[in-house]
């Protein structure tokens, strides 16, 4: 506004001297200086304005992320406003600085703890396999040497027993290879339904003399999705088999699906899988510490079903979480993002089609 005023008075001057006396050198250069000054009048005014906003931006982001800013400033001029400014922003650099150091030590500090896990891994791993190969000698020997018995000898029953723990740590010795070397997953287009089923079949092999009820509560219009097959069948036959055991004589096992998170027209939500049961309930003591590895409350158990599983759903990307109630049961609740599987065939076919091309 200035600078209009300003170039708005030049001309009115120029016009008027124009008209009484002709425009003389003297007046051509008294109207330069004056444009001259009054540009950079309104350049000054206009960037003074400017540094303002800019700074009432400032303090307002300030403000955001440093309450006590505001209450500090409160009353204050504007030099000294500007240096409370700069004071804060100096705290909040060293309170960063600081963060990410005290990040970048528990980073290292992971990584160190991460490669002697590994470390023991590979240890445990060479060992379960040294010691398989004389236990598969010795199983084979219990085998002969119980042929040798007639079916009422007294001994028969020792050899039995003595067969069934080999067969156990045989079992411990497999379940801890599997947790020092995983398998990496293979994704492609999967079936829960048809997992499902399978899953039962086997699982009501282990039945026994229990009475339980099976219930698929799975959404039908739940297409095919990309995961690994053969690792989710893994885990939904572990978490099957621990509702068995925690049932004592009849009970209820309910294995439901749905997709969660969905936006209406797409494809991309998260699917929710849930394995519940009418069991004697974990207590909540042991509810916190039943993913770690070798942590059992089963006289027959690994401590590794649980742990396998957590591993095997956060490499497909989710999470495996369980909530219990004793005398009521217990959830186990894998969620895990989706993706259906006809969006991995239009990949493989624009790939091949690019490839062509």
């Amino acid at each position: 506004m200035v600078l209009i005023a300003s170039l708005a008075g030049i001309l009115v001057f120029t016009l008027l001297e124009s008209y009484h006396q002709g425009l003389t050198p003297r007046h051509g250069l008294v109207m330069a200086l004056l444009a001259a000054l009054s540009a950079a009048t309104g350049m000054l005014i206009y960037q003074e304005r400017r540094s303002w906003a800019l700074l009432r931006d400032l303090r307002s982001v300030i403000a955001k992320i440093a309450p006590a800013y505001a209450r500090l400033t409160s009353g204050m001029s504007a030099a000294t406003s500007v240096e409370a400014l700069e004071k804060e922003i100096r705290t909040l650099t060293e309170r960063w600085t600081e963060f990410c150091e005290h990040c970048q030590r528990l980073h290292d500090s992971e990584m160190v703890q991460a490669e002697h896990l590994a470390t023991i891994g590979e240890l445990a791993a060479g060992l379960a396999h040294e010691i398989r190969n004389p236990l598969a000698g010795i199983a084979g020997a219990i085998e002969i040497i119980t042929k040798g018995f007639p079916p009422d000898h007294p001994d028969r029953e020792v050899l039995e027993d003595l067969r069934h723990e080999v067969h156990r740590i045989e079992k411990t010795l497999n379940d801890l290879l599997v947790y020092a070397r995983p398998k990496p997953s293979h994704f492609g287009p999967t079936d829960l339904r048809e997992i499902a089923a399978q899953t039962l079949q086997l699982a009501r092999q282990q039945l026994g003399s229990k009475k339980v009820n099976f219930s698929v509560e799975i959404t039908p219009s739940l297409p095919h999705f990309r995961a690994d097959a053969e690792q989710l069948h893994q885990v939904l036959l572990n978490l099957i088999l621990n509702s068995i055991q925690a049932i004592e004589d009849e009970g209820r096992i309910t294995v439901a699906a749905r997709v969660i998170d969905r936006e209406e027209g797409k494809r991309a939500g998260h699917l929710e899988i849930s394995v519940s049961d009418t069991g004697s309930g974990i207590p909540p003591e042991h509810l916190e510490r039943i993913f770690r590895p070798f942590y059992t409350t089963k006289r027959s158990g690994t401590g590794l079903g649980l742990s396998l599983c957590r591993r095997i759903i956060s490499q497909h990307g989710g999470t495996l979480t369980a909530k219990s109630e004793i005398g009521h049961g217990s959830q186990f609740t894998i969620r895990f993002p989706f993706r259906e599987a006809v969006e991995e065939l239009k990949e493989v076919y624009v790939q091949r089609e690019s490839s062509d091309h």
